[in-house]
């Protein structure tokens, strides 16, 4: 790259020779005023004598700087303040390797530490940058992953002159919390065992239980058996209706 050479006295000097200090930069992404006092010099000594810059062209361009510094630093600074509020929390990060596979886990945020200004987040023992984070998970979601739960609500109608049994389907949960049995309440009573089945994942209570409720609806309490003692309120619904005088149809 060629490069521009002094003139004086109407001759162009080359002092190419002689001895120079120079002052080596490393490359930074940032544009701070620092890199606008380079940019600024080099506009001034290179500029067109014929169409210089104004003053005020020049005050424009450091108050544009000034402000895209102030952008960084608050950036900066932003990313910082969330990275520390993740800690204790569980995530989910992203890698990518030399090969370009990209691989996710999950797992806690332990702690954060500032490296160069930038905050790196401690996951199962390694650093990963906030751009790698893809999820933030609360830990009562990680937890309910496994938890027993109810498949589809349930809006059933108990008829006291044609007594039948209700049933529904159950998810028993996964993992550590696999559940093996469940008990029903109902107005905060728990129904007799003998009442209520679990066969697989298919629960049942009888109609002798039901038969013995005052008409109108109801909304049991399912309570499962597992290390969390899942409770599900509000997915099951009973309506209760009929007078019981009519004879069953043997």
């Amino acid at each position: 790259m060629s490069s521009v050479l002094p003139v004086k006295d109407g001759k162009v000097v080359d002092n190419t020779s002689s001895k120079t200090t120079t002052t080596s930069t490393s490359g930074t992404s940032s544009l701070d005023k620092n890199a606008f006092l380079q940019l600024l010099v080099a506009q001034m000594k290179y500029q067109d004598p014929l169409n210089p810059s104004t003053d005020t062209q020049f005050v424009q361009q450091l108050a544009t700087f000034s402000q895209l510094e102030q952008m960084q630093n608050l950036n900066s600074t932003t990313a910082n303040n969330q990275a520390f509020g993740l800690v204790g929390a569980q995530v989910e990060v992203s890698a990518t390797d030399s090969a370009g596979k990209t691989t996710t886990t999950n797992g806690r945020v332990d702690y954060v530490v500032i490296a160069n200004g930038s905050a790196k987040l401690s996951v199962n023992g390694n650093l990963y940058s906030m751009d790698q984070v893809s999820t933030v998970l609360s830990g009562e979601f990680v937890l309910e992953k496994g938890l027993p739960y109810l498949t589809k609500k349930v809006d059933e109608t108990f008829d006291k002159d044609n007594q039948k049994d209700i049933s529904f389907t159950v998810n028993l949960g996964s993992g550590q919390t696999v559940a093996t049995d469940v008990a029903v309440i109902i107005n905060n009573t728990v129904i007799d065992t003998k009442y209520v089945t679990l066969d697989g994942t298919k629960v049942t209570i009888s109609k002798e239980a039901l038969a013995k409720l005052d008409n109108g609806t109801y909304k049991p309490t399912i309570m499962f058996n597992d290390a969390n003692y899942t409770t599900i309120s509000n997915q099951v619904s009973i309506t209760v209706k009929g007078t019981g005088t009519t004879t069953p149809t043997p």
